[in-house]
């Protein structure tokens, strides 16, 4: 019960080393893969969900945006299994981190924005100000424009932070409760704990859910820009 309420999102260390690395290097071995011809079920299953991910994300794209398909399926892929190993008691999740996320937001914009510039660089320019504008709007649209395109990958970062550390901050304030409630009244600390579990299955959606927006907004950044 005194337990700090941010101590789950401290960064840990192994001997006074960082152990974050370690950690986002640990989902990727989770995930079967086989070597026979036939697969089980769970590769069969899994190997389905990949492909009707990536239809939906690259149907709207066209050549050479279908060439981003096995990097956006690949990080829906980490951030679903990060965010979900995050759920486990006593776990840390790498995706609370807005350094993180940023990490993974700025390239890919930039990527995105910088194949836009180089392929199709009229139609990039074009999105700073839009058609039929008056002429003593154009300075103040074209800043506007310009500031909306920069604070994307800010954007993308801070929704999944935000996202991922209220739904912990809410199981940790409500696991608290329930703790602290089972010495004073039993049938309270059952609702309580029912309503645990039933955030529980949410943030398991929301885990899922947050992996898939992060990547639907980049393939729409990519779909813009090529």
């Amino acid at each position: 019960m005194n337990e700090n309420l941010f101590a789950s999102f401290i960064a840990p260390t192994i001997l006074g080393l960082p152990a974050a690395v370690l950690i986002i290097l640990f989902p990727p071995l989770l995930i079967p893969t086989s070597k026979y011809l036939i697969n089980n079920r769970l590769i069969t299953t899994q190997q389905w969900l990949i492909k009707l991910t990536s239809k939906q994300m690259m149907t709207m794209h066209n050549t050479k945006g279908r060439t981003w398909s096995l990097m956006l399926v690949s990080l829906i892929i980490f951030i679903a299994t990060t965010n979900l190993l995050g759920l486990l008691p006593h776990s840390f999740t790498p995706t609370t981190q807005l350094s993180m996320n940023l990490a993974m937001a700025i390239p890919l914009w930039a990527g995105a924005v910088i194949m836009g510039f180089r392929s199709k660089i009229k139609n990039a320019l074009a999105h700073f100000l839009p058609q039929g504008t008056p002429t003593p709007l154009i300075p103040m649209l074209v800043i506007i424009e310009t500031i909306s395109l920069l604070i994307r990958p800010m954007a993308l970062a801070v929704r999944l932070t935000a996202n991922i550390t209220a739904g912990h901050l809410l199981m940790h304030l409500i696991g608290s409760a329930t703790l602290a409630m089972s010495t004073i009244n039993l049938p309270s600390t059952l609702i309580i704990f029912t309503i645990l579990i039933l955030l529980t299955i949410l943030e398991i959606a929301v885990a899922l859910i947050q992996a898939y927006v992060f990547t639907l907004l980049v393939s729409l950044y990519l779909h813009d820009n090529t």
